[in-house]
Parts: structure tokens; C-alpha cells; sequence
């Protein structure tokens, strides 16, 4: 059994649109399994024993939130979300009372303790970690025109996902740095590697999906199904 800390900070960027989902609200705010994706995200990162505050990045005329009952939990603390994630990220960041923080996408409802468990461990043991799954399909590069011009070995391929867990100042120093210079970030991981730091892969559960279209509501509604089956207690 590992000791894992206490007091850690949770940064759930929130402010998107989630455009590809073609609904009427946010997708974080559409229903899913009897509550809304974001508060079962929000739920899972604040059942788990490590993590003491999460910071929710929020769009600047958020109309959905406040209506949540989850937004009133005093561990929840609110900031103003930027025009991309990485802006987000970063007001979050100046008001996190960790040396450590978690940041995770507020459409990956599907989280599970075990990985997070693994995260935080192997995150302490360097400068910092991502939870990812192996790339398992045969990956193919193709040009503007969608013709294949090559097969790619997908050994040591990884998809990443979330949460991604930095020391708190050095994920600060590399998003500025990198918003600065104008990199490309898409992820937190993107902007520690580019600043030179060494980042770990733990493998993750495949069903951490994040929902970005349509027919995603109902297999995160299937695994969330499974994930509160198995721990059920045996009649």
C-alpha cells in the first residue's frame, strides 16, 4: 500500500463550448447517468483522499454552474477560464495552494481512484506525470487530401489523457513561457516537455474517455454503469 499525500489541488478547465457535440448547452453540462458530465468529474476528484480543492476555470458568462449542486461545495473554488485551455490552466494555477496540482478535462467523467492512485505515485517520483492509454490500432499519415502516404509504427505510441500532475510552479513557469513565445500547447505535458522536463506515462483505463461527440454520452453511460456495478456489494 502506497501513502499517497494529502492537500493536493484538482484544475478542471471548464470554459470551452464543446462545439463537435452540436447541442444547446456546453457539452460538461449535458446530462449523463442522472447528473451532468462535469459534476460527475468534479464528484470523482473530490471523493478521492488526496485531493483537498479543486478549481473550476469557467467560461466569463457561464450560465450553467451555479444551477449545480455540486457548486456549492466549499472545497470548489471558481476563476474565470481564458479563451483557450491553456489560459485556463494558468488563472487556475495563480490561486492553487498546492505544490502539487492534477489538472484533468472536465469531459472525462469516467475516472477511476486506481489510476489516480498511480498518477499522484509516480508523479512524486519525478517532475511530474500524465495518465495515457497504449495505442492499440494501426496508425496511419495521410496528406491534405486524406490519401495514407504512410503506415506508423505504433510502438511506444500513447493516447494521452487526464489528469496530468505537475509541481505547481513549474507548470505555472512553462505555460507562460510557452504562451510567450507563442508554442502550440495542448497539454500541460506539452508545455513541461518543452521547457525541458522529464515526464513519466502512466498507463491508464481505457474507459477514461472524454466526450467529444455525440455517441460518446452513451459509452461513458456504459462505463460509468460498470464502474458503480463493480463495487457493489454482493447480495
Amino acid at each position: 500500500m502506497i501513502d499517497l499525500p494529502t492537500g493536493l489541488t484538482a484544475i478542471v478547465p471548464a470554459a470551452g463550448i464543446g462545439s463537435r457535440m452540436g447541442a444547446e448547452c456546453p457539452k460538461q453540462y449535458l446530462p449523463l447517468a442522472g447528473k451532468t458530465i462535469l459534476e460527475h468529474t468534479l464528484g470523482c476528484l473530490l471523493s478521492h483522499p488526496a485531493i483537498a480543492q479543486v478549481i473550476v476555470a469557467l467560461a466569463p458568462h457561464d450560465g450553467w454552474f451555479d444551477a449545480l449542486s455540486i457548486a456549492a461545495d466549499p472545497r470548489i473554488l471558481r476563476v474565470e477560464g481564458g479563451a483557450e485551455r491553456a489560459y485556463s490552466v494558468l488563472n487556475a494555477l495563480q490561486v492553487a495552494s498546492s505544490d502539487w496540482v492534477l489538472v484533468h478535462d472536465a469531459a472525462r467523467p469516467c475516472l477511476c481512484h486506481g489510476d489516480l492512485d498511480a498518477l499522484i505515485a509516480a508523479a512524486l517520483a519525478c517532475d511530474g506525470a500524465i495518465l495515457g492509454s497504449r495505442v492499440r490500432d494501426t496508425m496511419k499519415r495521410t496528406d491534405a487530401a486524406g490519401n495514407i502516404v504512410a503506415t506508423v509504427e505504433r510502438e511506444q505510441l500513447w493516447h494521452a489523457l487526464t489528469p496530468q500532475m505537475f509541481p505547481t510552479a513549474s507548470l505555472r513557469r512553462a505555460l507562460e513561457e510557452g504562451l510567450t513565445l507563442g508554442a502550440s500547447i495542448t497539454d500541460e505535458a506539452s508545455a513541461m516537455e518543452r521547457a525541458g522536463f522529464s515526464v513519466r506515462m502512466v498507463e491508464g483505463r481505457a474507459d477514461n474517455i472524454k466526450v467529444t461527440r455525440p455517441e460518446d454520452l452513451s459509452l461513458a453511460g456504459l462505463f460509468l454503469d460498470q464502474q458503480n456495478s463493480s463495487f457493489k456489494e454482493p447480495s
